[in-house]
Parts: C-alpha cells; structure tokens; sequence
C-alpha cells in the first residue's frame, strides 16, 4: 500500500525504470486523434417508436467495433457526478484510511497499485484500483469501505441503476441477434464486479501505459468515465481514441458475449494511456455470468451453415485460464474453440 501512486510517489520526479514498457508496448504517440465512428447511440430512441433502428445500430456497432457509447440511458446525472466525485475521494484519503482498504484475495475486493501481481510483474502500470463485487448488492454492501462516509450509498445506488441499464441492453441486443427474450437474464448476467481505475499525472506517459492492451472476460462491461480522455480500442491494426463524452455511458463487449453470439459480436481489445497534467479516474461495471454458469454458442445462431465456434465451458473455467495466461486473447479464445472435423 505505500506504493500507491495517490500517495504522491514521483509526483515530482522522473518515471522510474520499472514503469518503463518495452518499446514495441509503448504508446508512444498520444496524440491519436478521435474517432467519430465509434457509434453514440440514444437509448431513448429505443422507447420511442425507433427501438427496430436503434437495436440495428446496436448490433452494427458491437459487430464492427466492439465499443459503443450510449446517453440518455436512464441513469441521472445527479448520481453519475456524485459517483464520480466519490470514487475520486477515495484515492485523495490518508495513507492510513487507505491502508484499511488493502486488498483481499478471498474476498476479491480491495485497494492495489499496478496489478494484484506487483511483487511478481517486471514492468508496474501508472494506475491504482479499487475493486469490489456489487451484485447481488445484498451480498456484498456491507463489506464496501465506511470511508468516504457517502460511498456504501452513492455508489449502491449507482450500482443498482448500471445493473438495470446493462439488462435493457442486453435485451436488446438478444432481440437484434433474433434470440428468445431474456435470453442474457439470470445466471447469465447473474453477477456484477466493479473496478475502479485512478491514473496520476504521469512524468512520461509516452513511455508507460495504465492498462495494457486486453479485451474483458466478462459479458458485458459498462464504463464511467470522467471528464480526462485515455481509453484507447484497437481497431483494424491501429489505436483509436475514445472521447469522454459528457454523460455518457462506454458499453463493451466482453468475451462471453462474443462466444454466445458465435463470433457475430466481437470483444475488442482496449487500453488507458496517461497523461502529464491531470489525474483520469474510471469506473468499470463488469457483468458476468455466474461461476458455474455454462457457456456456449446460442443454439439459435447455429446451423450446418454456422457451426459452433467455441465449445461449452463454465465460466469459472475460462475466467480462471484468463487471468492465468495474463488475458492474452489469441491464446484465451484459442483454447475455448471447438474442435472440428
């Protein structure tokens, strides 16, 4: 815990060697500018007579991009900015506050700098997390931190609404891939993690990254973003920045998603660079089957035309050889496909 970055470590000084990314990892040119084609869509448009056309941009985008943004989505602003202001709180604590916080494997909740590899990695990312599981929220509110004093309430309250707004997507996206309804309600979408990400101002962030490239393993993952840009999709062998949109929820694919759309929807692989003037704090919701959920391609989505791409697993299964193969995509989603003849 006193290597955590909030802690004010090099805040003056030089990058130090072991935040250094080899050069073929480096971000190096960050003035990547954005890209208007990573869709925005309206959600209200789907309430309004435009659901058809709205699920149709939708599924275009999960299918080209992997990423989308969507507003007018439901939850206040109100509580948007007050779970942003909260989280931030988090970090700007005591060391000692902070210390309380420190992160537990059995629990799966907790405060780290870099990754819950650090003694053990060779090269240590510019970002300190806190992280925690947030559904059931009966399960697991009492575990949250009593300090910010508002947080167990602000960001419950947040919690329960992102839930809400990943099943309407969700919905709509199991209506554009012509399944039954529902299809991604109950176990499927049956648990929801939060992490959250806080990136200091950083001496060289040509030099070092926040997340390094990887794609989610989860189902379907729902970003807050703050008002500092720094998440980046990999697209067609370039970067692509992403802008913060003001209020404004990043919706992306995870790789469950994809597996159960039978590689129709693609789970892009993404990172966060820095910046040398201003602290980025994100929120990640990350919605995700139950440990012993079985996951498969849809059996609607399959015929002699479309055999299955993956095979069955529990999700328990792949999570675990994810984190184990440090979320390599080629060699993840290679393991998980299905033999043919």
């Amino acid at each position: 815990m006193e290597k955590l970055l909030s802690n004010g470590l090099f805040k003056n000084g030089s990058l130090p060697e072991d935040y250094i990314f080899p050069p073929e990892s480096r971000p190096g040119n960050l003035k990547i500018p954005f890209n208007s084609n990573i869709p925005v869509i309206d959600l209200s448009e789907a309430q309004n007579d435009d659901r058809t056309n709205t699920i149709h941009k939708i599924i275009k985008a999960a299918e080209e991009f992997g990423f989308f943004q969507v507003i007018n989505h439901g939850v206040s602003l109100n509580l948007m900015n007050e779970t942003r202001s909260v989280v931030k709180e988090l970090f700007e604590m005591s060391t000692e506050e902070k210390q309380k916080l420190f992160y537990d494997p059995l629990k799966k909740a907790g405060m780290f700098t870099s990754s819950i590899n650090y003694a053990t990695e060779k090269v240590h990312l510019w970002r300190d997390n806190f992280r925690h599981p947030c559904y059931p929220l009966e399960q697991w509110q009492h575990l949250w931190p009593e300090n910010p004093t508002r947080y167990k309430e602000c960001v419950g309250a947040c919690s329960v609404e992102v839930k809400k707004l990943a099943s309407r997507i969700l919905s709509l996206i199991s209506e554009g891939l012509g399944l039954k309804c529902g299809y991604f309600e109950n176990d499927v979408s049956g648990s929801m993690a939060m992490t959250i990400n806080h990136y200091p101002p950083c001496p060289e962030p040509s030099l070092t990254l926040g997340i390094t490239k990887h794609a989610d393993p989860n189902l379907i993952t729902i970003l807050l973003q703050d008002d500092v840009c720094g998440l980046q999709v990999f697209k067609d062998g370039n970067w692509i920045a992403v802008e913060a949109i003001p209020n404004a929820f990043v919706i992306n694919v995870g790789y469950q998603l994809q597996i159960m759309s039978n590689g129709k929807l693609i789970s892009a692989e993404h990172r966060a660079v820095t910046n040398s003037s201003a602290a980025r704090t994100t929120v990640a919701f990350f919605v995700a089957p139950k440990e012993e959920c079985i996951i498969e391609p849809a059996q609607g989505l399959i015929d002699e035309h479309n055999p299955p791409i993956f095979k069955s697993f529990k999700y328990k299964d792949f999570f675990d050889y994810y984190f184990a193969k440090y979320g390599d995509t080629d060699v993840v989603l290679k393991s998980f496909e299905a033999q043919r003849n």
